[in-house]
């Protein structure tokens, strides 16, 4: 693989900022949107992603639609991309690497009730090399886009190239307008729910309509890109929510109150990494992210 300075492909072969080209692209779905996140115009991302085709002699994405999709050669080639541009970030500095921060990610709550001891014990262990936790309002919390070296996940996440660990599991709540009737219950069940609408985070958020049961589904939703709209939402009285336990200690609102969803499934709480050589420190989180869960469990 040819990695140059200029910026322009040559014929020894593809560089680096091609690949990343095509992974950008792969996570947004859009040329113009994968430009403003490389900074780049959008011709020359189309160029690059043009030449990175020509070179491999396949199609890599489908342009048919307004949305792209990948085609099935692009679904094998992002993989390898995804390993080839983590393994050339990490050759850059393998002798400092173990000191530059770990990015850990979430989409919404973080570790939950764990969250300050994770940060407190990590600080005291490994002080050198800092541990920045991320909102990031994409379902793999940043992960597949290489934001992240890691991430705290809710519910199950079926993307390619990473491996995951079930942490612990969070109960339900119901999450109602603070001044609409359903919030004068002390617990709610998901017939309670039926008849309302129902708020889901599409982006980020771990709840669907297949929660209820087939015969008693909401049939009204509104959907929202991320949980500060969610919350707005509910407090507005446009719908009612269901997430994990944590949101509520997580995003207090004044205008939601957080119900115990009492026959609802729990949710659990992965710890996941992409499935290739990351930072160093990665094995020394997950480590510590099971004895802060094991420390704590019996007090919250």
């Amino acid at each position: 693989m040819s990695i140059g300075r200029s910026g322009e492909s040559t014929s020894r072969g593809i560089e680096v900022r091609h690949l990343r080209a095509f992974l950008a692209v792969a996570d947004e779905g859009n040329v113009t949107r994968a430009a403003a996140r490389l900074r780049l115009t959008q011709p020359a991302v189309s160029r690059t992603l043009a030449a990175l085709e020509r070179h491999l002699g396949i199609r890599l994405v489908d342009r048919s639609t307004h949305h792209l999709a990948l085609t099935p050669e692009g679904v094998v080639f992002r993989d390898k991309a995804t390993a080839a541009v983590a393994a050339f970030d990490e050759a850059l500095d393998s002798g400092g690497l173990r000191h530059w921060p770990l990015r850990l990610g979430h989409a919404w709550s973080a570790f939950g009730p764990y969250t300050t001891p994770l940060l407190r014990r990590w600080q005291e262990l490994y002080p050198r090399t800092p541990l920045e936790l991320l909102r990031i309002d994409d379902r793999t919390a940043g992960l597949t886009r290489g934001e992240v070296d890691a991430a705290l996940l809710r519910g199950p996440v079926e993307a390619p190239g990473l491996v995951a660990e079930v942490l612990f599991e969070e109960d339900r709540v119901a999450a109602v307008a603070a001044d609409g009737p359903l919030a004068d219950r002390t617990a709610l069940r998901l017939t309670d729910l039926a008849a309302e609408t129902v708020v889901l985070n599409t982006v980020s958020g771990t709840t669907t309509v297949d929660l209820w049961p087939t015969d008693a589904r909401p049939t009204a939703t509104l959907t929202v890109a991320n949980t500060d709209d969610w919350l707005t939402a509910i407090a507005a009285g446009r719908g009612i929510g269901v997430s994990a336990a944590s949101t509520a200690d997580m995003h207090p609102h004044s205008g939601v109150a957080y119900r115990p969803l009492l026959d609802a499934p729990s949710v659990p709480v992965l710890l996941a990494r992409r499935d290739v050589p990351g930072h160093p420190a990665l094995p020394d989180l997950v480590a510590l992210a099971r004895e802060v869960v094991e420390r704590n469990a019996g007090g919250g």
